[in-house]
């Protein structure tokens, strides 16, 4: 495979047609390595438009949905964020270029211990790697500018909502199959939400989130 061909092709062909136009995505997209963060025995498929496999059932979004969230959360250099769902710690590693600093939660020991383990290989020290139960956030260590779940919920929990700085914003794919929708949840004030619809999307559920919170839309 012709690895940097694969990688301007998935940029070109897949990334680029889903609306994700913003430069330093795009840019991002093309220097951070991701068939470093895909498991050696699909290395084949890092860069195809599917969920690529990981252990324990878990599994990468397909790189257009990752960029495409990447680009809503429209992240500063100075702010914190907080990521559910670790996975591989791809999504991670390209947040870690456009912030400051980034706390993600893995419910797996063994994908926790995967993803130290990539993004130290790929030399990223400002990315701390949690293992446990994120679903209700991490208030001790909030607010925060910026939350992503790296899956699907039902619905976002309140506690997460809560620890959102005014004018952070909370990026999360939201419903059941057959129809999801990613959303961006920005905090205007200390009492007030506003919800935007980015995109349609189907994505696996996240761990920990099976309960109902009293937060709907």
């Amino acid at each position: 495979m012709n690895v940097e061909q694969a990688r301007f092709n998935m940029i070109e062909q897949q990334i680029r047609p889903w609306d994700v136009l913003d430069p330093s995505v795009l840019s991002l997209l093309a220097v951070v390595k991701r068939e470093d963060f895909v498991p050696a025995a699909h290395r084949a498929v890092a860069f195809m438009d599917l969920e690529v496999p990981l252990p324990g059932g878990q599994v990468m979004l397909a790189p257009r949905v990752e960029a495409r969230l990447l680009q809503e959360l429209g992240l500063l250099r100075h702010e914190k964020v907080l990521e559910v769902g670790t996975g591989s710690g791809f999504m991670a590693a390209l947040m870690a270029h456009k912030a400051q600093t980034v706390v993600t939660y893995e419910k797996r020991a063994e994908l926790a211990s995967l993803a130290r383990e990539n993004l130290r290989h790929a030399a990223i020290m400002n990315v701390e790697v949690r293992q446990g139960d994120g679903s209700n956030g991490d208030a001790g260590r909030g607010p925060w500018d910026a939350i992503v779940l790296s899956g699907s919920v039902a619905e976002v929990p309140e506690a997460l909502l809560q620890q959102l700085k005014v004018g952070g914003r909370l990026v999360a794919i939201v419903g059941a199959e057959p129809v999801m929708r990613a959303l961006r949840i920005r905090r205007v004030s200390e009492r007030e939400f506003r919800t935007e619809v980015l995109f349609d999307t189907v994505a696996p559920r996240l761990e920990g989130f099976a309960s109902p919170s009293t937060f709907a839309f």
